[in-house]
């Protein structure tokens, strides 16, 4: 199995994968594998996600070498069970009996998911609601997850290690979820640098329904800083998604010294001369893997790109917002400045 971006015309990503004896494998080769007409990947869990409230399948290998990944022991190391398409599949009609909340296919994001519920789960054991609460859900479609309360919305979601490179494998397991399940969306949570064109068609015929993209430089320099790689594709995908008729959300984290204000308000103007009203989430950046020395955003940097992000886009939610909004004070400041609808 070669490398499908060098066949299309693009660069080698940052694929280099741990395995258990030291040595380093492609991503592809160590944590992919066909068999007959079934793919395999590494599975390192599935299970509903907060504050996504969604099916989430976090799977192993990836074709970028992110300084900051807060999943690099399985993304960047051999880890998991390996796990066929089907028996993915069927984990997504399990996990469909438990659903609380349908979404129709435009809200088939993690964007829409605050709209619902913020996980505080007050309204379940208190038997009232959170200050953030946005009062729409009662309190039997609230559930406990491993990572905390809220609804089970009919979405399932590919996450951890992309290799959106590779995909003959998404296009396999997204026909497997949607030949078993009924009345869910399939979401594909990338860093965008598989998508390409090609690519993005096989995954439209299979039956993908929306992308969360990380956006996680717009200059080329710091993006192959941050990620091992170009961010050629990534930068085209948006375009080449909604031309497509795909469901689109983005997100890109304030990251102090490495992706400012300049960094993101281009990528805001990128987003906003294909479409304004794309949903975009900013998110705060925490200290991890090899960025652990790296500072968190303050809440005064934070609350400046939000605002200088919103001069382009319609549709923005701020992230992360613990790690910048540590007292009451500060709480008070966040909501007076964006209100509550725009806390992610």
């Amino acid at each position: 199995m070669g490398c499908k971006m060098v066949e299309q015309g693009f660069e080698r990503g940052a694929c280099e994968t741990l395995m258990p004896d030291g040595s380093l494998l492609p991503a592809c080769k160590a944590t992919l594998k066909k068999e007959g007409n079934m793919w395999y990947r590494l599975v390192e869990a599935a299970h509903l996600s907060r504050p996504e409230h969604y099916f989430s399948i976090y799977m192993s290998g990836c074709n970028h070498h992110c300084l900051k990944c807060h999943s690099a022991e399985f993304t960047k190391r051999y880890s998991g069970t390996w796990m066929s398409t089907e028996e993915i599949a069927l984990l997504v009609a399990e996990y469909q009996e438990q659903v609380t909340v349908y979404e129709p296919r435009e809200r088939a994001t993690m964007w829409h998911a605050t709209d619902l519920c913020h996980c505080c789960g007050m309204c379940v054991i208190e038997g009232r609601r959170g200050p953030l609460c946005p009062g729409v859900l009662s309190p039997d479609q609230v559930i406990l997850s491993p990572q905390g309360y809220g609804p089970a919305r009919n979405i399932c979601a590919f996450t951890g290690g992309d290799l959106a490179c590779q995909v003959e494998f998404y296009a396999q397991l997204t026909e497997m979820i949607k030949d078993h399940c009924k009345n869910m969306w399939v979401l594909f949570e990338t860093n965008g640098y598989g998508l390409t064109p090609q690519n993005l068609d096989v995954l439209k015929s299979a039956g993908v329904d929306a992308f969360w993209l990380d956006i996680k430089a717009y200059s080329e320099e710091v993006y192959r800083k941050l990620c091992g790689t170009s961010n050629k594709t990534v930068l085209q995908s948006p375009a080449e998604i909604l031309d497509r008729g795909f469901v689109l959300e983005v997100l890109s984290l304030y990251i102090p010294g490495w992706v400012e204000i300049a960094e993101l308000e281009k990528i805001a103007h990128h987003l906003a001369e294909i479409d304004p009203k794309i949903p975009f989430t900013l998110l705060a950046f925490f200290p991890a893997y090899k960025l652990k020395n790296v500072r968190p955003p303050t809440l005064y940097e934070m609350l400046t790109a939000y605002f200088t992000v919103t001069r382009y886009l319609k549709n923005v939610k701020i992230g992360n917002c613990h790690v910048f909004a540590r007292t009451e004070k500060d709480w008070e400041i966040l909501i007076s400045a964006v209100g509550k609808n725009a806390i992610g």
